[in-house]
C-alpha cells in the first residue's frame, strides 16, 4: 500500500478502514509500532456505541474533521485511547487503535511503561498510547502529514499481512452495539489483548 492508497482507504466506512489499517505503522516519541488490533466505530445514528452517536459535541469534534486525522480521548480519569478518523470531512466515523508491536524504540517504549513485559508494551488501548508518549496535544493531528509528530505509515515493504489472517469478532468492553463484530486482529499475534464482554463499574 502507498501513502496514497493508505489516504484513500481512510475515505471509506469504519468497517472496511479498520482490516485494512492492520500492518500499518503508528511512529510518534522515537517508538514505531506495527498495528496488530483495531476497533470500528461508526457515526451520528447508525452505531450507539460511537462517541459520535448524538451528534457533535466539544468533546468529539475531530471525528467529524477530515479523514487521517487523530481523534484521542481520556477514560476512566486516567487512560488515553487514540482512534483515526475515516470517512469524508462532516461524516463522524473512527478506528480505535487498540494493539500493536513494537518494530523500533522498544528501549523508549520500555522506558514509559516500567515492569510490563515486551509482549504487553503496547497490548491494549491505553498501553499502546504510553509507549507512544501519545497523549491529549495529539488530538486533532493529521497523521498523513510528512512533518505531522505523529504519524501513520503503509506497512513495511514485504509485512503487509496475508488477508487470511484477519481475524475478526465483537468489539471490546462496550454494552451498545455489543456483537457487531467490529475488532479486527490478526491471527496469532501475541499482542493481541483478550476479548472481555463489558461489566459495568460499580458505583
Amino acid at each position: 500500500m502507498s501513502p496514497d492508497g493508505l489516504a484513500r482507504l481512510l475515505e471509506g466506512a469504519p468497517e472496511v478502514v479498520a482490516p485494512g489499517l492492520l500492518g500499518c505503522r503508528l511512529v510518534a516519541g522515537g517508538v514505531t509500532v506495527r498495528l496488530t488490533e483495531v476497533e470500528a466505530y461508526d457515526g451520528t445514528g447508525r452505531d450507539a456505541a460511537s462517541h459520535a452517536h448524538r451528534g457533535r459535541t466539544a468533546r468529539n469534534a475531530v471525528m467529524f474533521g477530515p479523514p487521517g486525522h487523530a481523534y484521542v480521548y481520556f477514560t476512566y480519569g486516567m487512560h488515553w485511547c487514540m482512534n483515526v478518523v475515516c470517512r469524508p470531512e462532516g461524516t463522524a466515523s473512527a478506528v480505535l487503535l487498540r494493539a500493536g508491536s513494537i518494530v523500533d524504540g522498544i528501549e523508549l517504549a520500555r522506558a514509559r511503561r516500567p515492569g510490563s513485559s515486551d509482549r504487553d508494551l503496547a497490548r491494549g488501548p491505553a498501553r499502546l498510547t504510553q509507549a507512544l508518549g501519545i497523549a491529549r496535544e495529539t488530538n486533532g493531528v493529521n497523521l498523513l502529514a510528512p512533518d505531522a509528530p505523529v504519524r501513520l505509515l503503509p506497512p513495511a515493504p514485504g509485512t503487509a499481512p496475508d488477508p487470511a489472517t484477519i481475524l475478526s469478532g465483537p468489539r471490546v468492553g462496550v454494552v451498545a452495539e455489543r456483537d457487531r463484530p467490529w475488532r479486527f486482529w490478526l491471527a496469532g499475534e501475541p499482542s493481541v489483548s483478550p476479548y472481555r464482554p463489558h461489566v459495568p463499574r460499580r458505583p
